[in-house]
């Protein structure tokens, strides 16, 4: 399809009236128009930001080429706009179905402008790192700093602090209330959440079209869950709303996250930099915390969540970390092969140490275990009557795959992690919407919309 079809459709689809699906429909409409940008726009901005000195050496490719990097703030501009466009057909044209509800008062706006402050804000914060290198440490946090706004809004609109507990939990404590109000708490909790969700989207990367990849993915599973509660809902029930808002946040980042992938998809043209990973990673949260289905959301990001944890060893300092953990490229065969860690020896000079640190010996055990679990790559050789361990792999789910599958091309590595991605978050749904009412009792979304109602 032509470049100038894609308008044209975007344009019809965002001003031809509907009635009931007016804002999937222009969020729709939106998400061809973001595309085609993005896609329009990257090719002809990549040697600007090669001679700004943002540009990266792809270590998995032949030759080491020079390509763009930060490019992720294109899309993530694009996606502003869009949004601050999307604005009337909202709150305007799509407020207001044949049933007579209101659908999106206006008194809603301050939260969905909140969220757009939000993200702006993390892509400032997501720039500053890509221009700086900011250390890990105090990067962080960058995403909490960045929710602030969301928070306030949050706070001074909704105040909802309460959570649901199971039957078991309520039965077993004697409680008359099938919730909980966790107070101050919930907002440690919500803040916790926008640190997360960016950061985890940083933390699984180095592999061409990953971190984007995962985006799309997440993205597919929340429009999933959102289709669910429109087909089981009424538009009078709160949970439709709600959900419905979430969409018309999703559709449009889907369209300009597609963009994105063209270019980043092995072989990657582009780089998208940590700004793209934090504000992917933030539109989630924003979508979890506003439509108050955080704890739906973390579910999707199992893998994510196991990658940390998997990785907490080396990100807390238990094992050396080295700067990249990215797979090994081998030219000669094209194929990617465990990147590992090395250990220096326990009676090495303090400046050896410090170059390549001992591997502490209460580890040691734990290391055979996960070896023999297939959870982790190890050089050893047996010493003394003992096994000194020389290397290991890397902590990241991306070596831990090629543990299991053993070199292979990237595109397929890719390929199989977002197909991990997918299913682990399919079935994850799955169960959320069949164990979740014998669970809690009930299935359904947290209402802030009966505040307005």
């Amino acid at each position: 399809m032509s470049p100038l079809a894609f308008i044209v459709l975007g344009l019809s689809l965002v001003f031809v009236p509907s009635d009931r699906f007016q804002p999937v429909q222009a969020a729709v409409g939106f998400a061809l128009i973001g595309y085609q940008i993005t896609t329009a726009v990257i090719p002809r901005v990549g040697n600007a930001f090669i001679k700004r000195g943002l540009g990266g050496r792809d270590l998995s490719k032949p030759g080491k080429p020079l390509i763009p990097e930060t490019i992720g703030v294109i899309p993530a501009i694009t996606y502003l706009f869009l949004m601050i466009l999307f604005i009337p057909f909202l709150f305007i044209f799509g407020s207001t179905q044949t049933s007579g509800a209101q659908m999106f008062p206006k008194t809603m706006l301050s939260p969905y402008l909140s969220c757009l402050l939000c993200l702006q804000s993390m892509i400032l914060l997501g720039l500053m790192d890509d221009l700086f290198d900011i250390r890990w440490r105090h990067k962080f946090f960058l995403p909490a700093i960045a929710s602030i706004p969301l928070l306030i809004v949050y706070y001074v609109d909704f105040g909802i602090t309460s959570i649901l507990i199971p039957n078991v939990l309520r039965n077993w404590l004697r409680l008359t209330s099938n919730s909980v109000d966790l107070g101050f708490v919930y907002y440690l909790y919500m803040a916790s959440v926008s640190i997360f969700c960016p950061n985890s989207v940083n933390i699984l990367a180095g592999v061409n079209g990953l971190e984007v990849g995962q985006t799309v993915v997440i993205a597919v599973l929340l429009l999933l869950n959102d289709v669910w509660y429109l087909l089981i809902g009424t538009v009078a029930s709160p949970s439709y709303s709600i959900h419905l808002f979430s969409m018309c946040f999703l559709i449009p980042f889907m369209g300009i996250t597609l963009g994105l992938l063209k270019y980043n998809w092995y072989p990657a043209k582009v780089f998208v930099g940590d700004t793209w990973c934090y504000f992917g990673g933030m539109v989630f949260a924003v979508v979890g915390i506003s439509g108050h289905f955080a704890k739906t959301l973390m579910l999707f990001f199992l893998p994510q969540i196991v990658n940390f944890i998997y990785s907490g060893p080396q990100l807390f300092g238990l094992i050396p970390c080295p700067r990249h953990r990215l797979p090994k490229f081998n030219e000669k065969d094209g194929l990617l092969y465990n990147s590992y860690t090395e250990y220096g020896a326990v009676d090495a000079t303090s400046e050896q140490a410090r170059q390549n640190p001992p591997l502490n010996r209460k580890l040691v055990p734990i290391i055979l275990f996960l070896e023999k679990l297939k959870l982790l790559g190890v050089v050893k050789e047996y010493h003394e009557g003992q096994w000194v361990i020389k290397k290991t792999t890397n902590l990241t789910i991306i070596n831990l795959f090629l543990v299991w599958t053993g070199p292979i091309r990237e595109d397929k590595l890719c390929t199989l992690l977002l197909v991990a991605q997918f299913g682990v978050g399919f079935l994850m749904l799955i169960l959320r919407h069949t164990l979740a009412p014998m669970v809690f009792g009930f299935d359904n979304s947290w209402s802030m919309l009966n505040r307005y109602n």
